[in-house]
């Protein structure tokens, strides 16, 4: 939790093993850093118990296709959205594991989103990263404001949900079943008009395993300099130049 924001809880997508070193890197992060009480979340270490989830959260098509670390991630988001409701948490914060803030002033920008979601009609999630690099028409951006509602996600790697956004979602995955990855189908029930999704801007964070400074756990991208060199240049074209035009 992050105390006097009104974020109740805090949880970190992770894997069972391989992510020692993410794990140094969160400790020094949110705790060290910014002093957060967060839950590290993972699929069960038994094979049965993840298939049974699997089955009770999943379509077939998506048990057929999704590769296994898409899968498992997306079953992880699932079972936080579980922990939000038996804790109770008003408003939750959901990071995957490569997150990375933007500026030093976290904690103060997390409180703004916060005091502006509690305006909002329940059931919502709300993106707080740039790893898509889609950002709100400047045309729209108003000063002191923070929320702007969207038809879109912007990746799954960090967002603000509130409870009845966690109840939503959790229901469509066992009456309707998941159907893709998790930023898919978070797209897909914005589609069907189930939840609403809204852009934080400007953004918080990005994903380490986009910007370059991470490797993607369930990809191919590797981190170095070229890489990080075209996400920065992109990044300034996308969200100081092209915005102008939108």
């Amino acid at each position: 939790m992050i105390n006097g924001t009104g974020v109740d809880g805090i949880y970190v997508v992770h894997g069972i093993t391989g992510y020692e070193s993410r794990e140094v890197m969160l400790e020094n992060v949110l705790k060290k850093q910014y002093g957060l009480t967060y839950e590290l979340v993972t699929e069960s270490h038994d094979t049965s118990e993840n298939k049974n989830l699997i089955k009770k959260y999943f379509n077939q098509e998506a048990r057929d296709t999704l590769p296994k670390g898409a899968l498992y991630c997306t079953l992880v988001h699932i079972l936080i959205y579980e922990k939000i409701l038996q804790n109770n948490d008003r408003f939750a914060l959901v990071f995957e594991n490569d997150v990375c803030f933007i500026g030093t002033d976290f904690l103060e920008k997390i409180k703004l989103v916060v005091e502006e979601a509690k305006q909002l009609e329940e059931g919502f999630i709300i993106s707080i990263e740039n790893t898509t690099l889609e950002f709100p028409s400047w045309r729209i951006v108003k000063k002191g404001k923070y929320l702007y509602e969207a038809l879109t996600g912007r990746c799954a790697g960090a967002y603000l949900i509130d409870k009845k956004g966690a109840e939503i979602m959790l229901e469509d995955a066992i009456t309707v079943k998941c159907c893709n990855v998790i930023d898919w189908w978070h797209n897909d029930m914005i589609n069907r008009k189930i939840i609403r999704m809204y852009w934080a801007h400007p953004p918080l964070t990005e994903q380490g395993s986009f910007n370059g400074k991470l490797n993607s756990s369930i990809s191919v991208r590797n981190n170095g300099l070229i890489r990080r060199f075209r996400w920065l240049a992109q990044k300034y074209y996308k969200m100081y130049i092209l915005r102008i035009f939108k």
